[in-house]
């Protein structure tokens, strides 16, 4: 089968680097949420954890309970919200205050422009006072960027709002909160950082998708994803390959079908402007749903070491490369 190696090195360097931005690793929440960004939940945890990393970011409860012995404090962002030693759960709407259960720990989420999910900055005070009243602990506030990785001033009005939010909830009598607004594109866009923790994404996972005009931060992809050989057959000149014979060979030439295809979650593509792997090998014809054709006879190749390369052919981002891969794809730590 496929598999998957991941870079402990790169790992631990691109830790180092958000690190360098905030002070202290000890403010680095790594978000492990969607299988670790398709890199493998557990794995990841463990890895950072070893490395220092004391707060975990996922989606869904049954996330948290994987990884939780391993972490400090495990943020839930969104979920039924149960009460937990160490787990807290993301408040995105006053409804949720509302079927919390008591004595949960809770983070406010504040919508300060994203308009996707957080409570309005008019329903403040009110979620503010609905949580004492319920008799939820709420541990942390937080907003999300929409356009930190966009050259305007966007971020800084969003920062201005967050401000704003910062001192009504001291105002509302809430002293030990955790304030956290940073993503990867915000902790490597910005010279100075002020808040208690830093939520890192696919920054973490080796991936600046900062503009080049901004200061570059340089980071290091962990994930590469490499194809074992199933079969090699000669093909005459003439002779067609794959589903709908789009390839047909110019001369006799030699080809591979390898064990991975879209089942697996890499894309299918296009065969009139084929993906090239990381060693330079054109895919042939089409991409099937276990199975992939390529003109060499290696025993394993490598498909992909860069999801940002791979994004740019695929006309998408490399967190869609990477989340979209299967979590059955086997990992190994090199």
């Amino acid at each position: 089968m496929a598999f998957i190696k991941i870079n402990k090195q790169n790992f631990f360097h691109n830790l180092n680097q958000i690190a360098l931005k905030t002070g202290s690793k000890e403010k680095i929440a790594i978000v492990l949420k969607d299988n670790a960004y398709g890199h493998g939940l557990i794995l990841m945890a463990e890895l950072a954890s070893s490395f220092g990393i004391k707060h975990a970011v996922v989606r869904k409860r049954d996330e948290a309970k994987q990884i939780d012995m391993l972490f400090q404090t495990v943020l839930v962002l969104g979920d039924t919200i149960k009460k937990d030693e160490n787990i807290s759960y993301a408040i995105n709407t006053l409804e949720d205050i509302s079927r919390a259960e008591k004595g949960a720990k809770v983070e406010l989420k504040v919508d300060t422009g994203m308009h996707r999910n957080g409570i309005a900055l008019t329903e403040l005070e009110e979620a503010l006072a609905t949580i004492k009243e319920k008799g939820l602990l709420l541990v942390g506030v937080m907003t999300h960027y929409r356009s930190a990785d966009v050259l305007s001033s966007e971020l800084f009005w969003q920062q201005k709002q967050f401000e704003i939010v910062k001192k009504r909830v001291h105002a509302s009598g809430f002293e030990k909160v955790r304030f956290h607004s940073y993503n990867s594109a915000a902790i490597l866009r910005m010279k100075h950082f002020d808040e208690d923790l830093v939520r890192v994404g696919i920054g973490a996972y080796g991936y600046n998708e900062l503009d080049a005009s901004f200061d570059t931060v340089v980071l290091h992809p962990v994930l590469s994803l490499h194809a074992k050989k199933v079969s090699t057959r000669l093909l005459k000149k003439g002779e067609c390959v794959g589903y709908g014979g789009d390839f047909t060979a110019t001369k006799e030439m030699l080809v591979s079908t390898y064990d991975l295809g879209y089942g697996d979650g890499w894309c299918r593509g296009n065969t009139k402007g084929p993906y090239v792997t990381s060693e330079n090998l054109p895919f042939i014809g089409r991409v099937s749903m276990d199975f992939s054709i390529l003109a060499s006879d290696k025993e394993e190749v490598c498909i992909m070491h860069n999801a940002q390369h791979a994004a740019r052919h695929f006309e998408t981002i490399s967190y869609e490369v990477t989340t979209a891969l299967s979590a059955d794809i086997p990992k190994r730590v090199v």
